[in-house]
């Protein structure tokens, strides 16, 4: 018995992967202050709210 592929339309490792490494790049020469506030930026702009409030 054969198994049958199929095509993949979406790769969330690879994903996941891309969004980790520009993450990287924006923040790899921040300070913790400055990493604090890039985070908070983002969580704002996202409009997700952080667990618990």
């Amino acid at each position: 018995m054969e198994t049958k592929k199929k095509e993949k339309t979406f790769d969330a490792v690879k994903m996941m992967r891309e969004i980790r490494d520009k993450i990287s790049s924006e923040t790899q020469n921040m300070t913790f202050e400055e990493l604090k506030k890039y985070i908070d930026s983002r969580i704002k702009s996202s409009g997700f709210r952080p667990i618990g409030q």
